[in-house]
């Protein structure tokens, strides 16, 4: 079940990735510097203040049009990215973000470099993983790491430059070697921040960085009952030889098995409950890790200091085995059209 997760959590991410390159140049999605607006599904998107400033229009106008055309869209975004983050957490970080995908991609390849995810971790990771698959670190993939970290920090520049300016001037320009001063200078100097971001500081910036990373964090601990990884500490002890399979698994490095409060970055990615799968695979009652919410998710959330709230105890009645959302979701769909008379 986790595979087939992960797998589709892998074309989500890879999907969203060309979108998130592709949206200026098709006109999907940019704001254009040279016009001074916003243009969306290759049309212009202004505060309609034109006629306001001709004098065509009054000033009731002009409130209407800003509160339309500027406020609305933005409230409307806003509040659909609190609402999911206050359900399911950093969703958007785990299954769409364009830099969590870069994240997990060096990690793959630190990992096989150095044995590590991160040349700031302190111990190596076991060669095995949960999988059965052997990783031996080889330092002659460093020239492959920094190469991919390098040319994935110039398609980020590239890519935010065509939000700025036309796409087609700025790829045109590419490939004629003919780049203004400015836009020379930008492109050298974001590859140089992205590469050193990307090598050095990709978790930092996902943990302590990301705006859009905090707001959903903070979102999703303020609700309790939101999705979370749930241990189940009833059978802890099945997991005292796995070699910490689950931490290591964690592209942001946290402990799965912790209170909430120390996972306020987890980005909803699975792996940890994926390796839990892997490495129980011979237990008759399954893996110790799951997705779990509601009143099942307070022995994560709930806790701590000292708090020990009453959980139900049939919140790993699966057998450890994960059901997705869209499962639980057409199993209840099916249940309310049997009992429609």
């Amino acid at each position: 079940m986790m595979i087939s997760l992960q797998r589709s959590r892998l074309f989500l991410r890879s999907a969203f990735f060309l979108l998130f390159v592709l949206a200026p140049p098709l006109d999907i999605f940019r704001f254009d510097l040279t016009l001074g607006h916003f243009i969306l599904f290759g049309y212009p998107w202004t505060l309609g203040l034109d006629p306001f400033l001709a004098g065509e229009a009054g000033v009731g106008a002009a409130i209407f049009n800003i509160f339309l055309r500027g406020f609305l869209p933005l409230a409307a975004t806003v509040a659909l990215v609190i609402g999911v983050s206050w359900k399911y957490g950093r969703l958007y970080c785990g299954w769409l973000c364009p830099h969590f995908s870069i994240v997990e991609t060096i990690n793959a390849l630190m990992r096989r470099t150095i044995g590590k995810h991160s040349i700031w971790d302190r111990e190596i990771l076991p060669e095995r993983s949960p999988d059965g698959s052997v990783v031996k670190p080889d330092g002659h993939y460093w020239w492959l790491t920094l190469a991919v970290a390098v040319a994935l920090a110039f398609v980020w520049a590239v890519a935010l430059l065509t939000y700025l300016l036309p796409p087609a001037e700025i790829y045109r320009n590419l490939w004629h070697a003919s780049l203004t001063r400015n836009q020379g200078l930008f492109l050298i100097a974001a590859t140089v921040v992205f590469s050193l971001d990307f090598t050095l500081a990709r978790h930092l910036f996902c943990r302590f960085g990301c705006a859009v990373g905090l707001f959903q964090s903070l979102a999703w601990m303020a609700n309790k009952k939101a999705m979370v990884v749930g241990f189940d500490r009833a059978r802890g002890r099945a997991c005292s030889d796995c070699d910490n399979a689950c931490d290591n698994a964690c592209p942001m490095r946290l402990n799965p098995r912790t209170i909430k409060r120390h996972m306020f970055t987890c980005t909803q990615c699975a792996q940890c409950v994926q390796a839990c799968e892997q490495v129980q695979a011979d237990n008759p009652h399954g893996a110790l890790l799951q997705w779990v919410d509601n009143a099942c998710a307070l022995d994560k959330s709930d806790r701590d200091f000292g708090h020990r709230p009453a959980v139900p105890g049939r919140c790993f009645d699966a057998g450890g085995k994960l059901e997705t959302r869209p499962v639980r979701f057409v199993a209840r769909a099916a249940s309310r059209t049997e009992k429609t008379p």
